[in-house]
């Protein structure tokens, strides 16, 4: 089953997902700009609806504890729109890590990772169905993110949710693999983000091979990487077999991202991308793998005897 903020859903029922979304957030504490501040309950009511019109129905929502997660807001959404949100646990990267958990070690970290995931976040008793985004700094694996990543390995293993993890600027995915799996955590049972940000193919084929999911999840960002360079790697990758093992979203994080404000909105994968890998002769059932199965068992919970 997949957890969303309504409740458990057969994988089928998923269809169409964004794979890593953020519809409430505020990264303002740390970078320092209003343009970072998503909370305009009206106005995500709005872009998600423009979603559904799209083809969307379903979206992993990735805000966590420290970046401004609002578990009651998603689930007023949901209810409103009928996008399937499935909303998370867990901590961001230094220094988005909250102040109560400064210093952690990986067990804190795995303890209040499975109150939430069996009790429900704060005293809203909505579930997670996810562990996440949790990351590491661009090249470097600082030592409170170490502690966390394998607070989330401890955490994925006891109760079955995925980890869908946050890689900066693409760095380190294969390292966070190695780390996971080291500490119990099945590799497919793994997502890790941002590799459409790693110019360096080698480096994202290495974490293709270990059998993880990878999450082109920044499409639309053209001043971090061109999307032709995108699926010019995905068609690759698909030539190479790994057409199962791989996600796509757009990350949006800013006011300027909305289609209100003149940004591309969260359906820009289905209203630019999409056609972009079909004009590039990208065949509809590889789309389909993508968008809608390949999400429906990334994001199932594994069951633990």
């Amino acid at each position: 089953m997949i957890q969303t903020v309504l409740g458990k859903i057969a994988p089928e029922e998923l269809g169409i997902c964004s794979a890593h979304e953020h519809l409430s957030i505020d990264l303002s504490r740390v970078k320092k700009d209003p343009d970072t501040i998503l909370d305009d309950e009206q106005g995500m009511h709005e872009e998600l609806e423009d979603f559904y019109r799209l083809g969307g129905r379903s979206m992993v929502e990735v805000t966590n504890d420290g970046m401004g997660r609002d578990a009651l807001v998603l689930k007023r959404l949901s209810e409103a729109t009928g996008v399937h949100l499935i909303t998370c646990t867990g901590f961001y990267k230094d220094p988005y890590i909250p102040d109560f958990a400064d210093g952690w070690k990986a067990e804190q970290f795995a303890q209040h990772f499975i109150k939430e995931a069996k009790e429900g976040i704060a005293d809203t008793s909505i579930l997670p169905g996810v562990i996440g985004e949790v990351g590491t700094s661009k090249n470097e694996m600082k030592p409170i993110e170490r502690e966390l990543l394998i607070g989330a390995a401890m955490a994925g293993t006891e109760t079955g949710l995925p980890v869908t993890t946050h890689t900066t600027l693409g760095t380190l995915g294969l390292e966070q693999v190695q780390l996971l799996t080291k500490h119990g955590l099945p590799a497919d049972q793994i997502i890790i983000g941002h590799q459409d940000l790693n110019p360096n193919k080698d480096e994202v084929l290495a974490v293709l091979e270990t059998g993880a999911y990878i999450a082109f999840d920044t499409i639309g960002k053209n001043n971090y990487r061109p999307d032709e360079d995108r699926a010019d790697f995905l068609i690759d990758f698909i030539n190479r077999g790994y057409e199962k093992q791989i996600l796509l979203s757009a990350d949006l994080t800013r006011k300027s991202h909305w289609k209100k404000n003149g940004g591309p909105g969260y359906g820009l994968v289905l209203e630019t991308f999409i056609p972009k890998l079909k004009k590039s002769g990208v065949p509809e059932s590889i789309l389909h793998q993508f968008l809608t199965i390949n999400p429906s068992r990334a994001f199932s919970i594994r069951e633990r005897s």
